[in-house]
């Protein structure tokens, strides 16, 4: 349990310092364009444009990063504060100070996070503007001399002490040893904090004094994990296989290295081949006498040919370790791939999730609100409920969610669609906690609400209770929801929902059986065509489709919408249930949507289930018509 724990904190430290980091990415390639070009061994060497490389490594980039670490912390106020704490660390050491960005940004949006909760409502009207502007000023100059006077030269001091292990490790003949950390640091998403933090600071003085460093190449180096990718090409099975090609391609030439992390995670063993490709392609580097001028950002052969010194044997080093790197990388995973047991159901898709979860991108709370600065915005037409589908889990959400806002006398219109749709003026958006980092991609600038439970969450109530101002009462906007809906019930179909769709006292030995099932009823039903069940299974792969209180929802993907016939429901009595990743599930409605005539049906279920007194009941009933009864659906 503690390893666990302990893995989890490191995994969300490397993925925090890389948020600092990755932003800032393009910052990194506009210096590195700069020192290829103009310094005195670049491509058109010119002493006025050189003059931009030391400043923009000295405090552009460190500048950035702190920023951008306080901006994490406490938006735009915490990045002003950790930059101008920045400032003392960068005066205060002789290296660029990447590692003290990375400590100070954050301290500085934390400790003005923290002050400002702890004056909130105790600052008289019309004084907010003073108290804010000196309280930013005078914590960023105080925690500025503190970062000048005591964390830069401990960082220098550190930096320096790193710097004589580094050059041991050199004239001993072990730096390629470096490769059993550096290699698992990147999968844990410490490789930000590894490169940017200790190797380009100390690799950046050897630069300085040589010419190169190897130090800039030993994470960039795209030779481990490009041996792992051509081998899962040959050797893998599945999708893992089919994919492979391509995730090769962008991690060579794009050097996005996270894309081979999913095919590490899925063989373990693989480890051992990234590790001993670092170390051989290191040791080659170091006999050749490789390395650049300049980090490589990212990781791409492209940006590594970019920096890399021109001299003679150069680019003859730093190709050799990068080949040298993934034949090695290549025979080891080859072997790992055949010898181990592979079946078709070495799906990437798993790994990718399980990558995801590593870098923090999954809630794992209940009912997790995420939101842009806290704020709503000031005027509230329209809440969108987006899932994957939108057809489905959203529309259920949405339902209940419009309910509650008739309830509360609101005139806000809530409506439901596909991620994909969500337009760029969304002002609130609803998802599950597994597809909020999607919408939030889609729709940065909206207000993002996370839930893992569509049909009893407390962040409704919540949103209702932030919603209840004056500035956020809309005209007219309900109605017209409410007109769209009632159309659509009159041209809804009568057999949305017939008794003999309804199955009782069910029983399967996993999810994928019941998904089959319930597919295969809709088929039978003229619903659907066949096509349909495989979306429905690809469907809950992409994202669990259980919506809490013991209730799934399959339906089909987005590109399955052309697989519907007409609108239709089947419901599945599971009375001993059936486990849905976790979640024990004892009422499956499989959902088959076209053109919003299955709308009305799925808010009949979202009410109903939102009751755990009308959940036993369901699942206790003896009839279909009960079943069709209780969700106040008429069949003929």
């Amino acid at each position: 349990m503690a390893q666990s724990n302990l893995k989890v904190a490191i995994q969300k430290f490397g993925n925090f310092l890389s948020s600092m980091v990755m932003p800032n990415i393009s910052a990194f390639i506009a210096w590195g364009l700069i020192t290829a070009l103009f310094i005195p061994t670049g491509f058109i060497p010119n002493e006025s444009l050189s003059k931009l490389v030391d400043p923009m490594v000295t405090y552009l980039l460190p500048l950035l990063i702190g920023f951008t670490g306080g901006k994490i912390i406490y938006d735009q106020r915490g990045g002003v504060v950790g930059a101008i704490a920045t400032m003392g660390v960068i005066v205060g050491s002789e290296i660029p100070m990447f590692l003290g960005a990375m400590i100070m940004g954050p301290l500085g949006g934390y400790l003005i996070k923290k002050f400002d909760q702890l004056i909130e409502g105790k600052i008289k009207a019309g004084f907010e503007m003073l108290v804010n502007n000196f309280s930013a000023g005078i914590l960023g100059g105080l925690l500025s001399i503190l970062s000048f006077l005591a964390i830069g030269p401990a960082v220098n001091a550190f930096s320096n002490w790193l710097m004589v292990g580094v050059n041991w490790l050199v004239g001993a003949g072990l730096l390629p040893l470096t490769s059993i950390l550096i290699e698992p640091g990147k999968i844990l998403f410490l490789n930000n904090a590894i490169n940017h933090g200790i190797l380009t600071p100390i690799g950046l003085e050897q630069a300085k004094q040589m010419g190169h460093s190897v130090l800039l190449l030993l994470e960039a180096n795209p030779g481990p994990g490009l041996g792992v990718l051509l081998a899962y090409s040959i050797f893998g099975r599945g999708n893992a296989k089919r994919s492979a090609p391509g995730a090769a391609i962008i991690q060579f030439l794009g050097g996005i290295h996270e894309i081979y992390f999913p095919y590490i995670l899925m063989r373990p063993m693989l480890f051992l081949a990234v590790i001993l490709g670092g170390m051989s392609g290191v040791f080659t580097l170091v006999l050749l006498g490789g390395g650049l001028f300049a980090p490589s950002s990212p990781g791409s052969i492209i940006a590594i040919t970019a920096v890399t010194p021109h001299r003679a044997g150069a680019f003859i080093a730093n190709y050799s370790g990068i080949l040298v790197a993934a034949v090695v990388s290549f025979v080891i995973s080859s072997f790992v791939l055949k010898t181990s047991k592979q079946t078709e159901d070495d799906d990437i898709e798993e790994a990718t999730k399980k990558m995801q979860a590593m870098k923090g991108k999954k809630s794992s709370v209940a009912g997790v609100l995420a939101v842009n600065n806290g704020i709503l915005p000031n005027k509230v037409e329209k809440i969108y409920f987006a899932c994957d589908a939108g057809m489905g889990s959203s529309a259920m959400g949405a339902s209940l969610l419009r309910k509650k806002v008739k309830e509360s006398g609101l005139n806000i219109a809530v409506t439901n669609t596909a991620i994909s749709n969500l337009p760029p003026d969304a002002q609130i958006v609803i998802t599950q906690d597994e597809l909020t980092p999607r919408a939030q991609n889609k729709v940065p600038s909206a207000y993002h609400v996370s839930v893992d439970n569509f049909l009893s969450s407390p962040e409704y109530d919540n949103l209702i209770e932030k919603l209840k101002s004056p500035q956020n009462s809309t005209d007219g906007a309900v109605e017209e929801v409410e007109a769209v809906e009632q159309e659509k019930a009159n041209e809804s179909e009568n057999d949305l929902l017939l008794e003999e769709n309804v199955f009782l006292n069910k029983e399967f030995t996993n999810k994928e059986e019941a998904i089959r099932f319930a597919g295969r009823a809709l088929v039978k039903a003229g619903y659907v065509k066949e096509s349909y069940i495989d979306a429905m299974v690809v469907r809950d792969e992409m994202t669990s489709t259980y919506m809490g209180n013991d209730v799934a929802i399959p339906h089909g993907t987005e590109e399955a919408k052309k697989d519907v016939i007409k609108s239709g429901f089947t419901v599945i009595q599971v009375p001993n249930g059936v486990d849905f990743d976790g979640q024990k599930v004892r009422l499956i409605f499989g959902i088959a949507g076209k053109n919003g005539t299955h709308l009305e049906i799925l808010s009949g279920i979202a009410v109903t289930c939102s009751d755990m007194d009308n959940i036993e009941k369901l699942v206790s009933a003896k009839t279909a018509r009960e079943i069709i009864e209780m969700i106040n659906i008429k069949s003929e």
